[in-house]
């Protein structure tokens, strides 16, 4: 049974071996010690100041078996999380900032699992010191207290920083900010701080100084960078009293008076003392050194003098008492000082001020004198004097002037005792009598430097006298009057007014009138009405606009001047007029005529003209511009055949009645006959057409411009013809042999010629050339002399068929003077063309022609 036993658990520990031999191994961590990046974080440190989301640290293992790990870290619960792990790559990256101050390492688990088998590993991370902290002051705020007669170099206070860096980075050294007045210095390294050697405290100079100290650490690395942290706090010192300051004396320099009125015992003065040393003063004592000669004495513990005798035993007026107050402390008497006590007798201020005239006293003066006397002319009428009785300062007193400013003044300003009182003259334009008939001021008399100000006053009262110190003055420096035309003689036009403030005859005004439009106009001498002379007759028409001077003048001469402008008003006195009763126009379809009426009135509304037909025969066949008076048609007539057929007189020379009026009040009105011949537009076109239709009312214009055109030809041509000449000239000069131009037949044409202002060809006709080459061909070649035939005057035309067609244009040409126009068109005999007219003009222009020929072909 028991080798059975046996057998079975030998079978047993080969099965365990077997199965052993085939089981999975845990992976594990690379411990790469200490310095390492990567492994299970042995000994792994970091600086506190490492930003978060670094990259710090690489957690490195493997498996036996060869299968892939993925890596963890956990921390204990309640502790903050400061890494995280990417699981496959074991990268750890920083995810909180650390503070080695607060936490010196932190302790975690790291994990690596190869997904059957796990393996955590406690692991210490520590923290590593950055210079990131300041150095700390202890027991704030520094308040130190000092008796001033510490000694120069003693240690009054310890300064203590620490620093909670570790290194150079928590040592801390001292030093004060300086100042140029520092009494203090400190130890650098251990904080004392000293009376710096040969300075003293004084209580009495400064109660408190302020010291800044600075603790500023070893430096080191923050960031990789380099770094100094320092930190600053404030001493205060306040320095303790000691007993080693004398009395001072209060309210110097002392001054005391004895009045005539003080008795034995009065009180002078009270001088008061106290201790420098405030911290724990001592009780003073005062004495009379020197200086009374038995009239004063002091209270030795109040310090108040006093009189012993009557003010009249006093010898002097000025006496100077030393006194000294000394410090009573428990040995006795101990620091002291002496000061002066100056004590005046003087006179009590019993007396006023007081004026006095020539009978004695006085508070009244009068005075009477013209206006406007010279500046700093002294009132010679006023004797005045002023006295105070008192004597010293109590007799000091100040004048014043009260009344109108800067008008007078008064001489002496400050009296002492006794004065003689000098009013000046300060403006005089100020003293008017226009203004003020008299003048009153106050004379004032104050005490200066006493306390009870004793004062007196005076009236002075000035009676002024008138003086013709002024010049009429007009109301106004123009007058503007306005009188209708044809107003009677002795109309009253305009009234002008002049004052003079001077009083009695001096203030009487006596107005005249002169200049050059003066002559239709009176005025009165006292009322100063302007009117129009009795002869005189106005008329807008003839002048409308006048313009004079008044002048106003007083008793003395003395004048002023003011300008007047006088406008005729314009009456409706004149009915509009035509330049003649009968009127007769010509008519175009188309077109208007005009007539005109001329009203001679000098202003609007009455002579603006309003046109109106009053009768028509027959009616209903013309319209009128009311404003400029032309005629036209009714806008249905538009052919002559619509003109014969309202009437049937075929001449169609119609009546028309026009009235005339104008827009004055009351309206004047006159009518006219106008005779109107009805004819259509010539049937020649052009402007010359159109200004011969213009023109046939007034056939000396046409004439004018026909004069005008033949000049300008003329002047044309003679400029012409001498070129040519002193051209042949030299020619001739360089060859002897003389040429002979022979002309080339030309072809017979008919020109038109046209006037060159713009004018049209209607004004006085057309004016055709024949050119007949048949006439021009008879030159001898044989002959070097032999001139060709001169040109062929110009004929008139031939007339124009009936049927011209209006569309036909004519063809220029330029010349000098104008333009020549090719036409195949003739003109009818019954052009109105003068017969004269044109016979002139053809034998001009043929002589012209035939000189200028001769000067140019040989």
């Amino acid at each position: 049974m028991k080798s059975m036993r046996k057998k079975q658990s030998l079978i047993l520990l080969i099965s365990l071996c077997m199965s052993m031999g085939q089981s999975d191994f845990a992976p594990y961590f690379y411990d790469n010690g200490a310095g390492s990046s990567n492994g299970n974080l042995a000994l792994f440190s970091i600086s506190e100041d490492t930003s978060v989301g670094t990259h710090v640290y690489t957690l490195n293992g493997s498996d036996p078996e060869g299968e892939p790990v993925t890596f963890g870290m956990t921390f204990d619960k309640g502790s903050r999380d400061y890494f995280s792990v990417e699981p496959k790559s074991g990268n750890m990256t920083l995810i909180q900032t650390l503070d080695r101050e607060v936490q010196d390492e932190i302790v975690a688990f790291v994990t690596i699992t190869d997904g059957r088998n796990k393996v955590v590993e406690n692991v210490r991370v520590f923290i590593t010191d950055a210079n990131d902290e300041k150095p700390e002051f202890l027991n704030l705020p520094f308040v130190v207290d000092v008796p001033e007669d510490a000694a120069s170099g003693s240690s009054i206070y310890r300064v203590q920083a620490i620093d909670r860096d570790l290194g150079s980075g928590g040592s801390v050294t001292y030093y004060l900010q300086s100042t140029p007045s520092t009494k203090f210095t400190i130890d650098g390294h251990s904080g004392v701080l000293r009376i710096r050697a040969g300075e003293s405290l004084d209580y009495e100079l400064s109660r408190t100084h302020f010291v800044t100290v600075v603790a500023k650490d070893g430096g080191g690395k923050y960031h990789e960078k380099y770094q100094v942290m320092t930190s600053t706090a404030i001493i205060t010192i306040n320095v303790l009293d000691t007993q080693d300051s004398p009395p001072l004396f209060v309210g110097t320099p002392y001054f005391g008076y004895v009045y005539e009125v003080s008795v034995p015992g009065s009180e002078i003065f009270t001088v008061f003392a106290k201790d420098g040393d405030q911290n724990n003063p001592n009780a003073m004592h005062y004495s009379i050194l020197s200086g009374s000669d038995g009239f004063f004495i002091i209270n030795s513990s109040s310090g108040c003098i006093s009189l012993t005798s009557f003010p009249v035993q006093l010898k002097n007026e000025l006496y100077e008492l030393k006194v000294k107050a000394a410090e009573v402390g428990p040995d006795g008497f101990s620091d002291y000082s002496i000061t002066t006590v100056t004590i005046r007798v003087v006179d009590l201020n019993n007396h006023p001020p007081t004026f006095y005239g020539e009978n004695g006293q006085q508070n009244r003066f009068e005075l009477t004198m013209y206006e406007h006397p010279p500046e700093g002319e002294i009132l010679r009428g006023l004797k005045i004097t002023v006295n105070d009785s008192d004597q010293g300062a109590n007799a000091k007193f100040r004048l014043l002037l009260v009344g109108p400013s800067r008008v007078l003044r008064v001489v002496p300003q400050t009296v002492l005792n006794e004065a003689q009182v000098t009013i000046i003259v300060e403006n005089s334009s100020a003293i008017d009598y226009e203004k003020y008939q008299f003048l009153t001021f106050k004379l004032l008399a104050v005490e200066i430097d006493t306390p009870e100000r004793f004062s007196a006053t005076a009236d002075i009262v000035i009676d002024l006298l008138d003086t013709n110190d002024n010049v009429p003055k007009f109301s106004s420096e123009f007058y503007i009057a306005r009188i209708p035309e044809n107003s009677p003689g002795g109309s009253n036009v305009v009234s002008v007014t002049a004052t003079d403030p001077d009083s009695g005859l001096w203030g009487e005004v006596k107005y005249s009138i002169y200049g050059s439009g003066a002559d239709l106009f009176l005025i009165h001498p006292t009322s100063g009405i302007i009117y129009t002379q009795p002869w005189a007759s106005l008329d807008a028409e003839v002048k409308s606009k006048y313009n004079f001077y008044v002048k106003a003048e007083d008793t003395e001469g003395k004048y002023n001047l003011a300008e007047v402008f006088v406008t005729v008003l314009d009456q409706n006195d004149h009915p509009p007029e035509f330049n003649q009763n009968f009127l007769e126009k010509t008519m175009i379809i188309g077109a208007p005529v005009k007539i005109e009426a001329v009203d001679e009135d000098a202003e609007e509304p009455n002579n603006l003209i309003e046109y109106s037909i009053m009768k028509a025969d027959p009616d209903n066949i013309f319209d009128i511009n009311t404003s400029t008076g032309e005629i036209k048609l009714k806008p249905y007539i538009r052919s002559m055949e619509i003109v014969q057929n309202i009437t049937k007189q075929k001449d169609c020379r119609w009546s028309v009645v026009v009235q005339a009026r104008d827009r004055g009040s009351p309206s004047f009105s006159t009518t006219a006959v106008v005779k109107i011949h009805i004819t259509e537009a010539n049937r020649l076109k052009g402007p010359m057409a159109a200004f011969l239709m213009q023109s046939r009312d007034n056939p000396m214009k046409a004439l004018g411009l026909t004069v005008s055109i033949i000049t300008v030809i003329v002047l044309v041509t003679v400029m012409i013809s001498t070129i040519m000449y002193f051209r042949n000239t030299k020619s001739n000069r360089i060859t002897p042999a003389r040429r002979i131009i022979r002309r080339r037949p030309k072809e017979q044409r008919s020109w038109t010629f046209r006037p060159r202002f713009g004018q049209s060809d209607q004004s006085f006709g057309k004016f055709f050339i024949d050119d007949d080459s048949s006439d021009n061909h008879n030159t001898n070649n044989s002959s070097p002399r032999a001139k060709p035939p001169a040109p062929s005057a110009p004929v008139l035309p031939p007339p124009p068929p009936v049927h011209s067609r209006p569309s036909e244009r004519l063809r220029s040409v330029p010349t000098v003077s104008g333009s020549l126009a090719s036409r195949n068109t003739s003109h009818k005999d019954g052009s109105g063309i003068s017969s004269a007219l044109v016979s002139e003009l053809k034998m001009r222009i043929e002589q012209k022609i035939n000189e200028a020929n001769q000067g140019y072909y040989y």
